[in-house]
């Protein structure tokens, strides 16, 4: 790829903000559309172009690039009349590092291939941290030459970068990660609840197991902010129930039972129920602190 592109982001929410900013402050232009106008103000501001569509945006870039929030929002915005696809110029890349559904990204991907068009799906994991400070992980499903072409810009957003194989791997890598996410935030949200309800200082007993073989990337950065009563959203409940949902589903499809996603499940259905589906995935402690 040459060292500046026209690309065109969508969706400029709390990860797809960083990551596009990274890509624009690398040198590449930037189009880019988000369902509510202002959470692209800064990128605007910066001097990226503002376009009413998915389509619009995609019509003028070299690279499409979408973080979106839901497997409905990636196929109307690619699928839709007047939509990425549709619109896509020649030769164009796609890239979807929403986290979706593995049969969607194959979909997407052979509607490409008839346009012409290279396309893969590439979701990742490390949260708002990770995408502020460039190092998240990126797990890819497609072809090697796209792959290839797209690597440039991935290296600009993360550092753990991946090809796993043809269309959807990257979606049922995605689905792996989202698996062992929820169900430690479980393992530590029970721990912490029960060193509380036996009157230790939950915070003190983090302190002394986090760094251990009980430690995690959660409970190292999200236990904390629970423990603060932060509940702010680096990775919504609502986005970790559509994952998990999603999982459930592929799982059903390879006949596999996952009886600890399904407990997961039915505890984050509990704190969405209590209004808490926009808060970050921390607030599984709330859900604990309350009973």
């Amino acid at each position: 790829m040459s060292a500046s592109l026209s690309i065109a982001f969508i969706g400029t929410g709390v990860m797809g903000r960083s990551m596009a900013g990274h890509l624009q402050k690398a040198g590449h232009t930037l189009h880019v559309h988000n369902r509510t106008a202002g959470k692209a103000s800064a990128l605007l501001d910066a001097g990226a172009k503002w376009h009413e569509s998915a389509g619009a945006a995609a019509a003028e870039a070299d690279v499409v690039i979408t973080m979106l929030g839901f497997p409905t929002d990636v196929e109307q915005s690619y699928l839709g009349a007047g939509g990425i696809v549709e619109r896509a110029r020649p030769g164009a890349l796609l890239i979807d590092m929403t986290t979706s559904s593995p049969v969607l990204a194959r979909t997407i991907a052979d509607a490409a291939a008839k346009r012409g068009l290279a396309s893969l799906d590439a979701p990742v994991s490390g949260g708002d941290l990770g995408a502020r400070e460039a190092r998240l992980v990126i797990m890819v499903g497609g072809e090697t030459a796209a792959f290839a072409r797209a690597k440039p810009l991935f290296e600009i957003m993360g550092k753990n970068i991946a090809l796993l194989g043809g269309p959807g791997a990257g979606q049922y890598c995605k689905m792996a990660n989202q698996i062992a996410v929820a169900v430690g935030m479980v393992s530590w949200v029970e721990a912490l609840a029960y060193a509380k309800k036996a009157g230790l200082d939950p915070a003190a007993v983090h302190a002394s197991i986090s760094g251990g073989a009980a430690g995690s990337w959660a409970m190292t950065n999200l236990a904390p902010r629970a423990l603060g009563d932060n509940y702010a959203p680096g990775f919504y409940v609502k986005h970790i129930l559509k994952d998990m949902r999603i999982a459930l589903e592929s799982a059903a499809e390879l006949k596999l039972d996952l009886p600890g996603l399904a407990g997961a499940k039915k505890l984050y259905d509990q704190v969405a129920a209590r209004g808490w589906e926009d808060c970050g995935t921390q607030a599984l402690y709330r859900l604990y602190a309350s009973l």
